[in-house]
């Protein structure tokens, strides 16, 4: 029998570095994809440091980092202010251009 973990579900982003476009879900939040979660070593942090752009804006947040039960990605909500200063609304695709743990 192989050693090799079995993997269970779709397949994911490949998406193992940064700067990454992703486009924001209905709920406000961005992904941030398993295989970069490891990538960047951040699996364990709570919080980070999260600078996004849209349409040539730069905005830099913290937001807590949510878990989901069975993967390694992670999800963080882009706060109010931020979605009404860039005016991003669900569906829009922004930039991630830099993740640094806090916590």
């Amino acid at each position: 029998m192989s050693t090799e973990r079995k993997r269970r579900g779709v397949k994911g982003f490949d998406i193992t570095s940064l700067p990454y476009k992703i486009k924001m879900y209905m709920n406000n939040q961005i992904l941030i994809p398993a295989r970069l979660v490891r990538a960047l070593g951040i699996g364990e942090a709570e919080k980070a440091k999260i600078v996004i752009r849209y349409k040539g804006k730069e905005v830099e947040i913290e937001a807590k980092l949510l878990k989901t039960r069975y993967t390694d990605s992670r999800q963080f909500t882009v706060p109010k202010h931020v979605r009404e200063e860039l005016k991003l609304i669900p569906g829009e695709e922004i930039e991630v251009l830099s993740i640094t743990p806090l916590s």
